[in-house]
């Protein structure tokens, strides 16, 4: 899940290689962080968060071929 984020949050930006995504377990799920240049962070969450909730959607549908709940995190 971690790369889909990567990929997907490169493709947004300006600057991709500020682009940090990280992944953590926290109470049976799995938190994904996304950190972005603060430049990049509108291309990232979109008008009214439509893009962070695209992204989320996309990560939704892959975790659930794998059976696992999966948060993701714009910072």
């Amino acid at each position: 899940m971690k790369e889909l984020v990567e990929v997907i949050a490169r493709a947004l930006v300006d600057n991709p290689d500020e682009v940090v995504v990280t992944e953590t377990e926290k109470d049976g799920e799995t938190v994904i962080e996304l950190t972005v240049a603060q430049s990049d962070m509108g291309k990232v969450i979109g008008k009214q968060g439509r893009i962070a909730k695209a992204i989320r959607s996309v990560v939704k549908a892959a975790a659930s071929r794998e059976d696992k709940k999966v948060v993701v995190e714009i910072q």
